[in-house]
């Protein structure tokens, strides 16, 4: 780590620091607090999202481009990831911690979109509230999120899903603008939970419109039909959007969001520099570095034309065993990979220290340390070949004999996958005499291959869903995995069942206090490490840049993206936003 943390400081020296009335008027308002309405911000993303149905979200590009579509009754902060009101202007819970009412705002519409009668949205009530979270409730092919949500959580949302009835006992409607929903027991996370894409109102004019290729939300821009494609996703300003900011201004400022997908960090680096792109919301460290020092001036000028910051983040990028497939079904193999690995050689010669460590304590990264959990307090695996070649000869493969072919399903995302796998495939040879082949496919590819049980090894991260290590360790919860090997297993694709394991974490769940929950949690990710259904191999710390003229684009550590309060500076770089305007229109 000597070498990133002597580059992160050479680098440091260059940061910088409801109206109900609807209306279809194009003049803008004067913003206060030196704010402006107006302009394009032009970002990218290295894969297509691949849906915008708030029920079947899984992947972070889907999850970010449905954040700016659709709204649900409380949002995130996106600089501090506090629960913030959104469509439900403020919210009461019981002394038992098991009810909470809320009050849906009078005057808030849904998108104008040709499933209305005439083409305009209608005012959103209590009970379309209830009609969402019903569906989240509903079995279905499509819906992936229920089980990380509403499942053994809100009063009689799993016997609703088993049994397939559409009412849930726990979600009433009180009136047309009070929605209660009642707990089975006292949550910690509950309206972290809520702020997820996954809860968003839907309205049932547009479901049944357009079924699972639902596009319209009540978020504060609305998805271009007509600009968007395979290269780039257009979203254009709700002129009728519910929400204000602190200081009154109606929002989103922004008259559009463009979203180009650039396969490359070196294409994505190359397009900032011409001025097509007004962020890079990560990039490797090596890139960095040779730009600060070929356009240092442009970092160190009063104010500086570029913004650079490094932080560490709540992901981890992990490889996931298949635990109901041999050789994986023996504990001491997956142990022997573990042990197998240098996660430091990695970071530091193969990600060119572009991370925030190796992964060698659990799944959970250390950014929650300041929350009370201790993640050094895992006993994990520490790079030890001795001991991967002794497990792996109990496991009757001395020195790799007989040790059968075993393939790693990873996803195309620029180059940096591809190196990392050799790196391991490299090492497992060297370290265990053991050789693995990988594939590289599309994204939806490697999640068939991971659901369905076909895989032995997958290439996956994730990226909390809420600030809490519940996000992380639901992931081998036990309960989600089907009884029968075929049928498709999310989000437990590892498949992994352990009745202590299931134990802790239904408790660290379902506790009352915040720090009985992350203890109990604690005990789950140290049997999660012993058994090892996962060989985690770094925590991520990520590089951004920004031209200065963005204002307001926080970053933060769920990399939580909600850009309706964020505005381009009027006057600064007037080219380069009149050549977005031409960009957009094409």
């Amino acid at each position: 780590m000597k070498k990133t943390l002597i580059f992160s400081a050479i680098v440091a020296l260059f940061i910088a620091s409801c109206s109900g009335d609807k209306t279809n008027s194009t003049e803008k308002p004067v913003a206060k607090g030196g704010k402006v309405y107006g302009g394009y911000l032009r970002i990218s993303e290295s894969d297509i999202y691949q849906t915008l149905n708030p029920v079947s979200i899984t992947d972070a590009v889907s999850g970010f481009v449905a954040t700016q579509i659709h709204d649900g009754l409380v949002k995130l902060n996106m600089s501090t990831l506090k629960v913030e009101s959104s469509l439900a202007e403020k919210w009461e819970v019981d002394p038992s911690g098991t009810k909470y009412t809320f009050y849906i705002k009078k005057g808030a519409f849904f998108q104008d979109d040709e499933c209305f009668s005439g083409g305009t949205g209608r005012e959103i009530k209590a009970s379309d509230f209830k009609y969402a979270f019903e569906l989240l409730c509903k079995k279905a092919d499509n819906n992936e999120n229920f089980t990380s949500t509403f499942k053994d959580r809100v009063a009689g949302a799993t016997e609703s899903f088993n049994s397939g009835k559409s009412d849930v006992q726990g979600i009433k409607v009180i009136d047309d603008y009070k929605l209660e929903i009642t707990l089975a027991k006292p949550s910690t996370v509950f309206l972290q939970i809520l702020a997820e894409p996954a809860c968003a109102v839907v309205a049932k004019e547009a479901v049944e419109k357009y079924g699972k290729d639902i596009k319209s939300g009540a978020g504060a821009f609305i998805y271009d039909n007509v600009s968007s494609g395979k290269e780039k996703v257009v979203l254009k300003r709700n002129a009728n959007y519910h929400g204000k900011d602190t200081l009154g201004n109606q929002l989103p400022f922004l008259d559009s969001i463009v979203i180009y997908i650039v396969p490359t960090k070196e294409q994505e680096l190359t397009m900032f520099k011409d001025g097509k792109l007004d962020m890079i919301t990560s990039l490797p460290s090596q890139s960095v570095k040779e730009m600060v020092e070929s356009q240092i001036k442009d970092f160190q000028t009063r104010p500086p034309k570029y913004l650079l910051d490094n932080s560490p983040e709540m992901i981890t990028q992990y490889y996931s065993f298949n635990t109901k497939k041999a050789p994986f079904d023996n504990v001491k193999v997956r142990r022997a990979f573990n042990y197998a690995i240098n996660r430091q050689k990695i970071v530091d010669e193969i990600l060119n220290g572009q991370a925030y460590g190796p992964g060698i304590k659990g799944i959970t990264p250390p950014t929650f340390t300041i929350d009370g959990y201790d993640i050094s307090s895992i006993n994990g695996y520490d790079f030890n070949v001795t001991e991967a070649k002794k497990l792996l000869a109990e496991a009757g493969y001395p020195n790799g004999k007989g040790f059968p072919a075993v393939k790693v399903i990873l996803n195309s995302g620029g180059a940096r996958n591809s190196n990392v796998v050799v790196e391991i495939q490299k090492q497992l040879m060297e370290n265990l005499n053991v050789n693995i082949d990988f594939d590289v496919v599309p994204y939806a590819k490697k999640l068939e291959e991971a659901r369905s049980g076909r895989a032995d090894i997958i290439r996956d991260a994730w990226i909390a869903d809420f600030p809490s290590p519940e996000s992380f360790l639901h992931l081998f919860y036990g309960a989600n995995v089907p009884a029968d090997l075929n049928q498709s297993s999310f989000p437990n694709t590892s498949r992994f069942q352990n009745t202590d394991y299931d134990k802790y974490y239904v408790m660290g769940r379902d506790a009352k206090s915040k720090d009985s929950s992350m203890a109990y949690f604690l005990k789950a990710e140290q049997i999660l490490m012993n058994e090892a259904p996962l060989m985690p191999l770094w925590y991520e710390g990520n590089y951004r840049l920004t031209q200065f003229y963005v204002k307001d684009a926080f970053t933060n550590p769920m990399r939580y993206r909600n850009y309706s309060s964020v505005y381009i500076k009027e006057g600064v770089n007037s080219e380069v936003n009149d050549g977005t305007k031409s960009d957009s229109a094409k």
